[in-house]
């Protein structure tokens, strides 16, 4: 179902050293309950065949992959974006969520509960939720609400109940806890249907495969339209499933793979979210990978423009990825995003995600690293929706 490349998991759940389940013992039957059912379905021909249904007949697959030719005139380089904007529900995050509601039905699991930053996988978790007919809670920072109020609308039409988060920094760190601590009391009967590549291990594993169509198909249309395949791929990084679901594919490649991650105000500000830029070895929410700590050992509060990036670690494979140098990571500020937003959406008629800028963001500033004739890839990995009114408050326009 989904062919390795590159390195995969180990025992016990590791990207070399990083990975593995850091949880209760409350937790840890429910985990091994699902990393055997995932195993199970991982090259089920049955499982393969209804969710590829979903995908192309819902969901809206293969999504295209754009040439801007305003864009590349501008950046001196043939830019191209894989267009996850386009996914039903406006992002990626649809493709991992749409996977686990269905082996989480498999499993005879009556509820689902999810996290969310800007609000993008609540909103794929209702649309699952909605179509294979399980009840949704969304757990969202209360100030993650505040700046998604959109996103939190479209959840509850769907059916979704939105909890609020009051506590701590009242973003998706907060989210999480609150979601890990409902699942811990309701275990039986629910499904904690994770948002990107963290967690305690099948997690990351898990939603990696679920994501790694977006660079099964970016192969093999970039060859289509090349005849070749690109010399670069960027990507947002916060938790990091868009970026991991677009390189994964490429890993074992003489393919250039750069991550973006949010310096917000400025790496030495202290005011960011760049787990693997700035942060150190550590366990959070159930895994070891880098995140932004104190001395102490405290998680430290974070900040970006884009809700989704707003998060203190990083998936474990990433932080592998990272150690071993075959992915390249760098950071975009606020500033430069912002920039990056409006380029785009002036240039091409593209509104991306604010998260999805910060690669745009990357490309923008580091022009002069491609030359004429380099093929560039960009994972759009949302759309820009939500955050217009956002934005539009920052300019001084509402």
């Amino acid at each position: 179902m989904w062919p390795a490349a590159g390195c995969d998991v180990g025992a016990k759940g590791r990207f070399g050293t990083y990975g593995g389940q850091y949880v209760s013992e409350t937790l840890m039957s429910a985990l091994l309950e699902l990393e055997e059912a995932y195993s199970g379905i991982r090259n089920n021909p049955g499982f393969t065949r209804e969710l590829d249904a979903y995908q192309r007949d819902y969901a809206g697959r293969p999504t295209p992959l754009t040439f801007c030719e305003n864009a590349s005139r501008e950046l001196g380089c043939r830019l191209y974006l894989k267009r996850e904007d386009l996914v039903h529900g406006g992002s990626h995050k649809l493709n991992n969520t749409l996977g686990q509601a269905l082996l989480a039905r498999q499993m005879g699991r009556k509820r689902l509960i999810a996290e969310t930053g800007a609000g993008q996988h609540g909103v794929a978790a209702a649309i699952a939720g909605a179509v294979l007919g399980l009840p949704v809670e969304v757990y969202m920072g209360e100030a993650d609400t505040q700046r998604q109020a959109l996103n939190v609308f479209r959840m509850e039409l769907m059916g979704a109940t939105v909890i609020p988060v009051k506590s701590g920094t009242r973003t998706l760190k907060d989210a999480i806890n609150e979601a890990l601590r409902d699942w811990v009391e309701n275990v039986q009967d629910t499904h904690y249907l994770i948002g990107s590549v963290v967690g305690p291990h099948p997690y990351p594993l898990m939603v990696r495969d679920f994501q790694s169509v977006i660079g099964r198909e970016t192969r093999e249309q970039v060859q289509k339209k090349e005849g070749r395949l690109p010399d670069a791929i960027v990507a947002c990084v916060g938790g990091g499933s868009n970026a991991i679901g677009i390189f994964h594919p490429f890993l074992s490649d003489d393919v250039d793979l750069i991550g973006v991650e949010a310096a917000g105000k400025g790496i030495g500000t202290g005011e960011h979210s760049a787990s693997l830029c700035a942060g150190e070895p550590g366990v959070l929410h159930g895994a070891l990978s880098y995140l932004l700590q104190d001395r102490d050992g405290q998680v430290l509060p974070t900040h970006s423009i884009a809700a989704g990036l707003d998060y203190p670690g990083v998936g474990p494979e990433h932080a592998m990825l990272r150690d071993s140098t075959r992915v390249e990571y760098h950071t975009a500020v606020d500033h430069d995003v912002l920039e990056a937003f409006r380029f785009l959406s002036r240039m091409e008629g593209i509104i991306p995600a604010l998260e999805s800028a910060h690669a745009v963001a990357y490309v923008m500033k580091n022009a002069d690293r491609f030359g004429r004739g380099d093929v560039v890839v960009i994972n759009l990995s949302g759309r820009g929706d939500k955050d217009v009114a956002e934005v539009a408050k920052m300019q001084g326009c509402a």
